[in-house]
């Protein structure tokens, strides 16, 4: 299973890791690589993260990473890693729906 990421998650990974670092550059990068390792435990366990609750399309999926919400496309023998998303922040289902498969 190859996984990929659109260039809005990089943006987004890129975005948190900074403001983290800002104060704390040490928990940023431990941040980021926890993301990371998160999202590469997907090729062995497709199913890891839940259903959005908000959209409530199976191949549409979550993974909760202590605050943040990483949305991941399930599409066959690839993982599209959409976004990621401070869990205070709305989900907008528009930003994750216009995403075209692969």
């Amino acid at each position: 299973m190859k996984i990929i990421w659109t260039e809005q998650a990089v943006g987004k990974l890129e975005k948190y890791t900074d403001y983290i670092a800002y104060d704390k550059p040490e928990v940023a990068l431990k941040w980021a690589k926890k993301i990371q390792d998160s999202v590469e435990k997907l090729k062995d366990f497709l199913m890891l993260g839940r259903e959005i609750p908000e959209i409530q399309i199976s191949e549409i999926r979550e993974l909760i990473i202590g605050e943040y919400r990483v949305i991941y496309r399930l599409e066959t023998n690839l993982i599209s890693i959409i976004t990621i998303y401070h869990s205070k922040q709305l989900l907008k289902k528009t930003e994750i729906l216009k995403r075209k498969k692969t």
